[in-house]
C-alpha cells in the first residue's frame, strides 16, 4: 500500500511570490520607465506594500475573486503591482495586447468579462475608441498619477491610478485557495478567427517562474539584473515578472521606449546582466550599437524567443560582444519556457561555428516540460536529429483547454503546436518551421526559418522574410523578402548567388522583394499573413 508522504502542503500561490522577495531582497530594486519619461526606482519591499494597496483598492471597487481584470499597459512598476495585486486577490490578471486590431481587444476584454481596464496614457486613443463597445468595464484606470491621467471624451469613469491607491492602507490579508486557481489570462494573436484565451493558474505560474531561475535556463540570481524588453502583456513577458522576484533579481522595466538607443543606455545606466526579447529588438539593438561604436559593459547573456534567431544574429551577440544568447520556445499555450539550448561543458574546445550552430536551436526541454515529433498519422518519429514532424507537448504549464472553448485541442493527452520540429538523440530540438509556413516544392519541404536566416547572413541585409508562392509546377516556390541595412545598395543578383553557397540549389527563392520594413506584430513577430495578402499570387 502507498503511504503518504509526511510534509507540509502549501498552495502554490503568487502573493507568496511577491511577499518572499519583500521579506528577502527587499532592498533589491525594481526601477522603471515612465510612460511620460523619467525612470521611477523602488525596492520589492515598496512594490509588495503598494500591491497590497491596489488589492485594497479593487475590492473597494467593488471587484471580488473570481473577476478579471484586464491591461493595456507597458513593463512598468504599476503593472508589476498589478500582477500581484489581481492574482493575489483571487482574481484573474488579464492582459491585452495594444496591437490587435480595435476589433479583436474589443472580442477579448468581452470574452474575459473585464471589470476593470488598466491602461497606460499611451493608449488613451485606444481607450476612446472601444470603451463604448465593452459594456462590462466599470472603471478605466490610467497607470499614472493625476498630473498624467488624460481626460478622454466620451469615456466615464476614468481614474488615475496613483489616485485611487494612495488612501487604501498597505494591510491586506491575502487569501489562500488551492493553488489550481486561475492566476493570469492570456488570449493568442496571429490565428485565424477570434483570439483564443489561455489560462493560466498559481500552480503553472510559480512552477515556470522557479523552473526560470535555474542556471540552464535564465540562471537569475541576487547578482543579476534583469531587463525583460519581452512585453508584459505577451504570455507574462515569459514570466521574468514571477522569476526576478524569486531569484531575488534586480527588474528593470523599459516601459514603452524600446529604439535601440533607449534600451542600450538603460542596460548601461541600471548595470543590466541579462535580457530577454525577440529577435527584431536585438537587431534594432546592434544595429544602434554598430552604428556609434558601442560596447555592452554589464551585458553578459540574453534570452531569446518567438521567433527563430538568425545564427549570424548570434553570432555578432557572442563574437563580437561576448554575450551568451540563450534560445528558447514557448507560446501562449506554454506559459512562457517550454524549451532553452545553452552550450554543454564540451562546447570548450568547438569552433565558433559549431556552437553558433547548436545555439541555433531551440534547445532542451525544461523540467516539467515533455516533446515528442509526430508524423501525419499521429505516429512518434524517431530523436536522430533529422525526421521532422508536428512539435507535440505537454507538461506543468501547458494548457488543457482554451477559455470558454467547446473542444480540447489535445491529442491523447498532447497539445500539438502547430511547429515543424526535429529533435536530436541528445534531446535538442531545432523548430523547422510552422505548419502554415513550410513551403512544399516539388514534393520536398523547404524551410522559411533556415532561408531567412541564411539571407540575414548576408552583411547587407537587416531583415528577411520568406513565404511560399504557388507554382504552376513545383506546387509552392519560396518568394524572399529583404529589408537593406541603411547604406547598402544590394541587389536581386547578389543576395540570390550568396544564398547559393549557404543552401541548397532547389531552396533558392525564385524571385526577391526589397521592402523598407517588413509587417511586424504585437510580439515582434513578422506577419507572413499580411505578406501572402499582398504577395502571395501564382508564380509565372
Amino acid at each position: 500500500m502507498l503511504q503518504p508522504g509526511l510534509m507540509m502542503n502549501l498552495p502554490l500561490l503568487l502573493s507568496s511570490v511577491i511577499e518572499h522577495a519583500a521579506a528577502q531582497y527587499g532592498e533589491v530594486e525594481v526601477v522603471s520607465r515612465e510612460t511620460h519619461g523619467p525612470l521611477f526606482r523602488y525596492t520589492y519591499a515598496q512594490c509588495a506594500a503598494r500591491a497590497r494597496k491596489l488589492a485594497n483598492a479593487l475590492s473597494g471597487l467593488g471587484l471580488v475573486a473570481g473577476d478579471a481584470v484586464g491591461s493595456i499597459a507597458w513593463n512598468n512598476h504599476r503593472h508589476l503591482e498589478a500582477y500581484y495585486a489581481v492574482s493575489g486577490s483571487g482574481m484573474v490578471m488579464h492582459t491585452c495586447n495594444p496591437r490587435l486590431q480595435a476589433q479583436q481587444l474589443i472580442y477579448i476584454i468581452n470574452h474575459a468579462e473585464d471589470r476593470v481596464i488598466l491602461f497606460d496614457a499611451t493608449f488613451a486613443p485606444l481607450v476612446k475608441g472601444i470603451a463604448a463597445h465593452c459594456p462590462n468595464v466599470r472603471a478605466w484606470v490610467c497607470l499614472a498619477d493625476a498630473g498624467n491621467t488624460p481626460t478622454i471624451d466620451g469615456v466615464a469613469n476614468v481614474l488615475s491610478y496613483d489616485e485611487l491607491v494612495e488612501p487604501c492602507s498597505e494591510v491586506f490579508a491575502w487569501p489562500q485557495f488551492d493553488e489550481n486557481t486561475a492566476a493570469a489570462l492570456c488570449y493568442t494573436s496571429g490565428t485565424t478567427g477570434n483570439p483564443k484565451g489561455a489560462m493560466y493558474s498559481h500552480r503553472a505560474i510559480v512552477l515556470n517562474a522557479m523552473s526560470g531561475c535555474m542556471p540552464g535556463l535564465l540562471s537569475l540570481s541576487p547578482s543579476d539584473a534583469i531587463l525583460p524588453v519581452v512585453p508584459m502583456f505577451h504570455i507574462n513577458a515569459w514570466c521574468i515578472p514571477y522569476a526576478a522576484p524569486i531569484g531575488g533579481t534586480k527588474l528593470v522595466l523599459p516601459g514603452p521606449k524600446l529604439d535601440g538607443q533607449s534600451i542600450y543606455e538603460l542596460m548601461e545606466s541600471e548595470g543590466v546582466t541579462i535580457s530577454a526579447g525577440v529577435p527584431t529588438i536585438w537587431q534594432g539593438l546592434l544595429a544602434y550599437m554598430e552604428q556609434h561604436g558601442l560596447r555592452f559593459s554589464t551585458m553578459r547573456r540574453t534570452g531569446v524567443g518567438g521567433s527563430a534567431m538568425p545564427q549570424a544574429l548570434i553570432a555578432k551577440f557572442m563574437d563580437v560582444y561576448g554575450v551568451d544568447v540563450r534560445h528558447g520556445w514557448g507560446m501562449t499555450e506554454t506559459t512562457a519556457i517550454g524549451t532553452m539550448g545553452i552550450l554543454p561543458p564540451q562546447s570548450k574546445t568547438w569552433t565558433s561555428e559549431k556552437k553558433q550552430a547548436l545555439l541555433a536551436k531551440q534547445g532542451r526541454s525544461a523540467f516539467g516540460v515533455e516533446i515528442k515529433v509526430v508524423n501525419e498519422a499521429g505516429d512518434t518519429l524517431p530523436r536522430d536529429g533529422s525526421s521532422q514532424g508536428e512539435l507535440m507537448v505537454r507538461g506543468h504549464w501547458i494548457i488543457a483547454s482554451y477559455y470558454k472553448g467547446e473542444k480540447s485541442p489535445l491529442i491523447d493527452g498532447w497539445f500539438p503546436t502547430g511547429d515543424i520540429a526535429t529533435i536530436a538523440p541528445d534531446g535538442t530540438m531545432q523548430i523547422r518551421d510552422r505548419t502554415k509556413d513550410v513551403i512544399k516544392t516539388g514534393g520536398e519541404w523547404i524551410s522559411s526559418i533556415d532561408l531567412e536566416s541564411a539571407a540575414v547572413g548576408h552583411p547587407g541585409v537587416a531583415m528577411a522574410a520568406v513565404i511560399g508562392v504557388k507554382h504552376p509546377k513545383w506546387d509552392e516556390r519560396p518568394l524572399l523578402f529583404i529589408v537593406r541595412k541603411p547604406g547598402a545598395t544590394l541587389e536581386k543578383e547578389e543576395i540570390l548567388k550568396f544564398l547559393e553557397t549557404k543552401v541548397a540549389k532547389w531552396w533558392v527563392p525564385d524571385d526577391v522583394v526589397f521592402l523598407e520594413s517588413l509587417p511586424v506584430g504585437g510580439t515582434g513577430k513578422v506577419q507572413k499573413g499580411d505578406l501572402r495578402k499582398q504577395y502571395g499570387g501564382v508564380f509565372s
